[in-house]
């Protein structure tokens, strides 16, 4: 062994990571060349910081993609992801971010799951203090108790698409849904307002 490699620290999980990821950049960049084999390493290769973390790819905007890392809105991976994140090296042709960010959603997007679809203007939402977060209520037109996981998967997707993976897992408390007739002391407002509204609201309780 010689003297630089015996006083030379071991690559950490997380600059292994980005070593591969540089060998693979090209292959990455073009990833709908080869779609599943692609994503399956690096799955495999994530998995290997923690096996809560995902990600997304953007699209290919004149030559460079986002690349978000995700702790799939599981708050214990959320250290994983930053540390992972703030390793990156420079790649020039890639944008890193952390955590699912907002997205913007009109009024005719739709989600669906098990058959149900639920447009963002069937949706109202009230919010209100929960300690120092904040309580959502979500009021969807449609809205069934007996299929009450379904609505509340799509609800919490549209919630993670609203506000950020961030967002919800540090700043949100409580989260409820009802159908939309149900009374309600609070305002409902419509839920394409809800990033605005939930920002002025945590303004509000930080001043």
């Amino acid at each position: 062994m010689s003297i630089f490699s015996f006083f030379c620290a071991p690559a950490t999980k997380e600059e292994e990571f980005w070593k591969w990821f540089q060998t693979n950049e090209a292959r990455l960049f073009d990833f709908e060349k080869d779609q599943a084999r692609i994503f399956s390493e690096l799955t495999k290769e994530l998995n290997k910081i923690d096996p809560n973390l995902t990600f997304e790819f953007g699209p290919d905007n004149n030559g460079k993609r986002d690349f978000v890392i995700s702790a799939d809105g599981i708050k214990s991976a959320f250290p994983a992801v930053i540390s992972l994140a703030d390793k990156a090296p420079n790649l020039p042709r890639w944008t890193i971010i952390k955590f699912r960010p907002r997205r913007e959603m009109g009024n005719e997007m739709t989600m669906t799951r098990d058959g149900v679809p639920v447009r963002v203007d069937q949706i109202t939402f009230t919010i209100e203090p929960d300690g120092d977060k904040a309580a959502i209520t979500l009021y969807i037109d449609g809205y069934d108790s007996a299929r009450h996981n379904t609505f509340g998967t799509i609800g919490f997707l549209l919630l993670d698409t609203a506000l950020g993976e961030y967002n919800i897992e540090t700043k949100v408390g409580a989260i409820d849904f009802k159908p939309a007739s149900a009374p309600s002391k609070l305002p409902k407002i419509p839920f394409k307002d809800l990033p605005e509204t939930f920002d002025l609201f945590m303004a509000a309780k930080t001043n």
